[in-house]
């Protein structure tokens, strides 16, 4: 399996397409793993040259407690795969690292897309009575390091959605969002250190020129829409879709949807 050895880190990445082909790379959320995009790929990769890759503290990646930089990482294995410009796709987490990636090195950027994400620095929103409540239980598992209870919660937060019942929903669905943050437990003890940008990707969003697609699920939290919102008015020229069965991954949930939005606008932008 490959491997990019860093310092304080093996990053487990997966390589899809031609390597001549326009790159995209996929960066997951956190919570899941690289295989949260396994829906998509085959579709992907059929006109890209498609990355993807575990951050530290997820899935097959190794990390040491060290500090290191989220959007260092991608470009050290854009670097090693000799890939000079990629189309960012970013899902929360991973959406944070590519508008990173977007204001700092905006060379290496030839699209953006963000999936429920937020930009660095965005200022605390404040939250539904149904979301603080759900938030306390993380706490509660937290201190008292049930971390099996704790990814799992954390998945029904984010991947069902604090207003909708997972009973209601399609149980492959279910399991596979439960799954994909499943696997992250066994990083519980790991504690790598993300040195932030020193200017906020928050305030520098509209100096971001690349083709930028936005979007979100209409079931996900209350602040994600409010970042959504933020994301789609604030970075010049940017275009926007709202899923509406989907929380915060409708790159799982609407697999045919998503695919559908994001090949057709990859085609539209020349990417």
């Amino acid at each position: 399996m490959p491997h990019l050895d860093l310092p304080g880190a093996s990053l487990y990445y997966e390589t899809d397409g031609h390597v001549s082909s326009p790159a995209v790379l996929l960066i997951h959320a956190g919570i899941a793993t690289l295989r949260m995009w396994d829906g998509i790929v085959p579709a992907l990769a059929a006109g890209h040259f498609v990355i993807r890759y575990d951050a530290r503290g997820y899935g097959e990646t190794v990390s040491e407690s060290v500090p290191f930089s989220d959007h260092a990482d991608a470009l050290d294995l854009l670097d090693h795969l000799g890939i000079a410009r990629a189309t960012i796709v970013g899902s929360s987490r991973g959406g944070a690292i590519a508008i990173d990636l977007a204001v700092e090195h905006a060379d290496r950027v030839a699209g953006l897309v963000a999936i429920g994400s937020a930009p660095s620095g965005f200022p605390d929103t404040e939250l539904t009575e149904r979301e603080d409540a759900m938030f306390d239980e993380l706490d509660a598992a937290f201190e008292a390091r049930d971390w099996a209870l704790l990814y799992d919660l954390e998945a029904r937060l984010w991947s069902i959605g604090p207003t909708r019942d997972e009973a209601e929903l399609d149980p492959a669905f279910v399991a596979e969002a439960y799954a994909l943050n499943r696997a992250n437990v066994p990083h519980h003890s790991e504690s790598p250190t993300r040195t932030p940008l020193e200017h906020p990707a928050y305030y520098r969003l509209v100096d971001i020129d690349k083709p930028t697609l936005v979007t979100v699920g209409e079931h996900d939290l209350s602040v994600a829409l409010v970042q959504y919102e933020y994301l789609l008015t604030t970075i010049p020229n940017a275009d926007g879709c709202r899923f509406p069965a989907s929380a915060h991954i409708p790159s799982v949930e609407q697999k045919d949807e998503f695919e559908r939005v994001l090949l057709d606008w990859l085609a539209d932008k020349g990417l």
